[in-house]
């Protein structure tokens, strides 16, 4: 019962074969193989952007930082929320690949609104040269906390940004959720809404690890490029990057898997609700759910064997009936039966 996260997961057959099929004979390397040639024009079709720029890297934190420190000055400011993974988890990569940038933060919530957003804005690039000026925006989608944007939040959001003459940046790494949860397609979600730059993940959904930096503006991608390989992220046998993305493309796997992530998260969903004790925190569209349960109940959980992560207080020292927060993501692997146990041993605790 492993729900701690869809980075965890294994890797699916058809991406696996994909990299056998590369694995054979010489091509050139650094991103100027033929199979890259596939996968950029994949994406361009898929995004309905025949000019687009594709880049890959191997990480989320390198699509990112790159992606945004193009975007910025080191003297500027990127605005996100309070939890945005560039925020929390990044160990300030975002600082250092822009030689600066501050974050600053908008709002309280993992979804910012125009009116949040305008507020944070307008609180900064005021005092001249004593201060940040204004820079890009970011957007998470699906957020930190498992909840999605939707389209008119996207537009909405972007045209606030736009007002002030600001880029945006939607760091996509469970894109595939989202846009399978909306039911849109990825030009909706991106650059139809406003979006300038989007990282289109794929290490969430299934892949061992490449993210995909999509520029609707091609203007910036040499400066990517540049960015890339001095920050050390340009692939020598780049093929391998390319080959978990052609595989990932092929067919629409992709949309397959996220459609099955989100499923097992609703399957899951289904039963939690149904259990006393136990509160939805999320609006449960996409693959991730927090919950509040007392620390009992967690107990019983995870020492039966169910792994996932708990904030809140220490789960071996406190009240029993206080009630800390868990978070379960579902990935594209996770049998059905694992989730009905899950859910058994939920109402067993709750007796």
């Amino acid at each position: 019962m492993f729900f701690a996260s869809d980075n965890s997961g294994p890797v699916p057959q058809p991406v696996l074969d994909a990299l056998t099929e590369a694995n054979s004979g010489y091509t050139f390397g650094y991103g100027a193989e033929p199979l890259m040639d596939e996968v950029r024009q994949r994406i361009r079709d898929l995004f309905e952007t025949p000019d687009a720029a594709v880049h890959l890297v191997a990480t989320g934190t390198a699509a990112n930082s790159l992606a945004l420190a193009t975007m910025v000055n080191p003297f500027d400011t990127i605005f996100c929320t309070p939890c945005a993974h560039i925020q929390e988890d990044e160990c300030n990569a975002p600082e250092f690949y822009t030689g600066g940038a501050k974050l600053t933060l908008v709002g309280e919530s993992d979804r910012m609104t125009p009116e949040t957003l305008k507020t944070a804005i307008e609180s900064q690039g005021n005092r001249g040269v004593h201060g940040p000026q204004r820079g890009a925006v970011s957007i998470t989608q699906v957020t930190e906390m498992g909840n999605v944007y939707t389209l008119d939040q996207l537009r909405a959001l972007c045209d606030t940004a736009k007002g002030y003459g600001l880029p945006v940046h939607l760091d996509g790494a469970r894109f595939a959720n989202a846009m399978v949860s909306l039911g849109c397609s990825a030009a909706d979600m991106t650059w139809k809404s406003g979006v300038d730059v989007a990282v289109f993940g794929g290490t969430k959904n299934g892949l061992m690890g490449v993210e995909a930096v999509v520029f609707f503006n091609p203007e910036l991608a040499w400066e990517f490029e540049l960015r890339r390989k001095r920050g050390g992220h340009l692939f020598s046998k780049h093929r391998y990057l390319s080959a978990q993305m052609a595989g990932y493309l092929r067919d629409d796997l992709w949309v397959d898997l996220a459609t099955q992530a989100n499923t097992n998260a609703a399957y899951l969903h289904a039963g939690m609700k149904a259990v006393a004790d136990v509160e939805i925190l999320n609006d449960v569209t996409a693959n991730m759910i927090f919950f509040k349960a007392p620390r009992a109940m967690h107990r019983h959980l995870q020492g039966n064997g169910a792994t996932y992560h708990v904030s809140g207080g220490s789960l071996d020292h406190g009240a029993p009936e206080e009630h800390l927060t868990g978070r379960l993501v579902c990935d594209w692997s996770l049998p059905p039966a694992e989730i009905d146990r899950f859910v058994s041993l939920l109402n067993t605790a709750k007796k």
